[in-house]
C-alpha cells in the first residue's frame, strides 16, 4: 500500500483498543508495515482519553474490555463528531454484535481471529474516506423534507460499509441512491457490479453469483467468476433482492456472513471484500411474515434502511425536477415548458414515479412544436381521486389540476384525523404516511388542530 499522507505530509494515525497484549502487538505489527503511525489502548477508558487528546485518521478496537466495550467508543466518536472512521472486533460469529455496532455508526467490523488481508483491506478503505462526502446531492434535487432525509442518510451511509437496504415504488431512484451512496464512499474507484436478482433464471443463479470451475457442469469449458469476485473491492448492488428464491437466500447468508465464496465445482472458498446495497419495491418486512423471505438474511441486508419517497410526495419539487430533467434530454435544443405544462406536471400523481416523468418529457419533446412543451404535447392521463376512482369523475373546470388535488388531499387528511380525534401520529398511520410527512402536508393545506387537541410526536 502507497501510505497516505495527511497535509503536513505525516503517515496516517491509527488508535488500536484491546486488552489482550498479543493481538495488540500483532494489530501494530501489520500497521506499522502498512508505513502507519500507531496508538495504543488497553482499556475503553484510556481509549476515550486518546481520542479526546489527539486526532486520527482510523480507530480500531475490541469489542469485550474490562471496563466496557467497543460500543462505548463508537458512541463517543458519534456524539462527539469526531471525523474519525471506527471498526470493531468481534467474536466469530457473533453476527447480532456486528449488525449492532454498524448501526451505532461503525465503520466496519472484524471478526476474530482476524485475518490480516482482511484488516489490510479495511484500513485501505478506511484511509481512502473523503473528509467530506463528495457530491452528495447530485442527481437528488429538491428542498422537501423527504429529500432533504435521503440526501443526510445518503452521506452518513457513504461513510461507512455497513448494509444498505433502499425501499421504494418502482421508478423512484433507488439505483441512484445506490450510485450516490458508491461515488461518495471509500468505494468510490472499485468495481459496482448491479444485478437484477429478477432477471436470473434459478438453475444458473448460484454459477453467476459465485462463478465455476472448468467441468463443474456441461457447458463449463473454463474457469469464470461470479458478481463477487468481480465486485471485489467494490460494491453489489442487489436490485429487486425479494426476488431470490428461498435456497439462493440462504447461499448467500452465509457469504455475507463468512466473507467467502465457493465457485462452483471448487474444492475451497476465496476471501471476497465486497459491500452489498440491496433494493426492492416489495415490502421485505411483509415477504418475512409471508415466509417468502428468510428473516436472518433480512437482518443483515437491512442494517441502515432507506425508503425513497414516491413522485407524488414531492409535489413540491417536481417542477425542478422536470426542468432538469428536461436541460438534460434536450441536448443543444433551446426547448422549454409552457407555464400550463409545468402546472400540469406539477399536479400529476405520477404512479411511475420519476422514470415514468423523464418518459413523459422525452415524448413531449418528440412531439412539441418550435420548442415548446404544451400541456397537449405531455399527454398525460387524467387523474383519478380514491372517491371519483371508477366513476368517470372529472375535476370542474372551475379548478385548475393542482387546486383539485389539494381539494382531494385535504378531505382524506381531515377524515383521518377526525377518525383519531386529530391525532397526527394515528391519522399518519391510517393513511400510509410518515409522521414527518403528515405534518408538511397539514402546513401546506393549512390544517390546524384544535387547541389542546393535537399530540406532541
Amino acid at each position: 500500500m502507497a501510505t497516505q499522507h495527511d497535509k503536513s505530509g505525516k503517515a496516517p494515525r491509527v488508535l488500536l483498543v484491546d486488552d489482550e497484549q498479543d493481538i495488540l502487538e500483532l494489530l501494530e505489527m501489520t500497521l506499522l508495515k502498512m508505513g502507519l503511525r500507531v496508538d495504543k489502548a488497553s482499556n475503553v477508558g484510556e481509549a476515550l482519553a486518546k481520542l479526546a487528546e489527539r486526532r486520527y485518521d482510523l480507530c480500531l478496537t475490541d469489542m469485550r474490555m474490562p471496563d466496557g466495550d467497543g460500543l462505548e467508543v463508537v458512541q463517543y466518536i458519534t456524539q462527539q463528531n469526531l471525523d474519525v472512521p471506527v471498526a470493531v472486533i468481534t467474536a466469530h460469529g457473533n453476527m447480532e454484535n456486528a449488525i449492532h455496532v454498524l448501526k451505532a455508526g461503525a465503520f466496519d467490523y472484524l471478526a476474530k481471529p482476524v485475518a490480516l488481508d482482511q484488516l489490510r483491506s479495511l484500513v485501505k478503505a478506511a484511509l481512502s474516506l473523503p473528509q467530506v462526502a463528495g457530491n452528495k446531492d447530485r442527481g437528488l434535487i429538491g428542498d422537501s423534507p423527504a429529500m432533504q432525509k435521503v440526501r443526510d442518510l445518503i452521506e452518513r451511509v457513504a461513510r461507512s460499509q455497513a448494509p444498505v437496504h433502499i425501499s421504494g415504488e418502482s421508478g423512484s431512484g433507488k439505483e441512484l441512491a445506490a450510485r450516490l451512496i458508491v461515488h461518495s464512499g471509500s468505494r468510490r474507484d472499485q468495481p459496482l457490479i448491479a444485478v437484477n436478482c429478477g432477471a436470473i433464471p434459478e438453475n444458473l443463479m448460484e454459477s453467476e453469483f459465485f462463478g465455476y470451475k472448468k467441468g463443474a457442469f456441461t457447458g463449463a469449458d473454463k474457469d469464470r467468476d461470479g458478481f463477487f469476485q468481480a465486485a471485489h473491492g467494490g460494491t453489489l448492488f442487489l436490485d429487486e433482492v425479494a426476488d431470490l428464491p428461498l435456497a439462493m437466500q440462504v447461499k448467500l447468508l452465509r457469504v455475507i456472513q463468512e466473507k467467502r465464496v465457493r465457485k462452483v465445482g471448487a474444492t475451497s472458498e476465496d476471501a471476497v471484500d465486497v459491500r452489498i446495497i440491496s433494493a426492492t419495491h416489495n415490502d421485505l418486512a411483509e415477504r418475512v411474515k409471508q415466509g417468502k423471505f428468510r428473516q436472518d438474511l433480512y437482518y443483515r441486508l437491512n442494517v441502515i434502511p432507506i425508503n425513497m419517497p414516491p413522485l407524488r410526495e414531492l409535489r413540491e419539487d417536481i417542477g425542478g425536477i422536470a426542468l432538469q430533467t428536461l436541460e438534460r434530454l434536450r441536448g443543444l435544443t433551446a426547448a422549454c415548458f409552457s407555464d400550463g405544462a409545468l402546472r400540469l406536471l406539477c399536479g400529476y400523481s405520477f404512479p411511475g414515479n420519476v422514470r415514468e416523468l423523464e418518459n413523459v418529457i422525452e415524448r413531449a419533446l418528440a412531439l412539441c412544436s418550435d420548442g415548446l412543451i404544451t400541456e397537449q404535447d405531455l399527454q398525460l392521463a387524467p387523474v383519478e381521486s380514491e372517491s371519483n376512482a371508477g366513476t368517470g369523475a372529472l375535476p370542474s373546470g372551475r379548478y385548475s389540476l393542482t387546486e383539485y388535488l389539494d381539494q382531494v388531499e385535504r378531505q382524506a387528511l381531515l377524515v383521518a384525523l377526525d377518525k383519531t380525534h386529530f391525532n397526527r401520529t394515528a391519522a399518519a398511520k391510517l393513511l400510509g404516511l410518515t409522521f414527518r410527512t403528515m405534518r408538511y402536508r397539514m402546513e401546506r393545506l393549512g390544517i390546524k388542530a384544535p387547541e389542546g387537541d393535537d399530540d406532541e410526536s
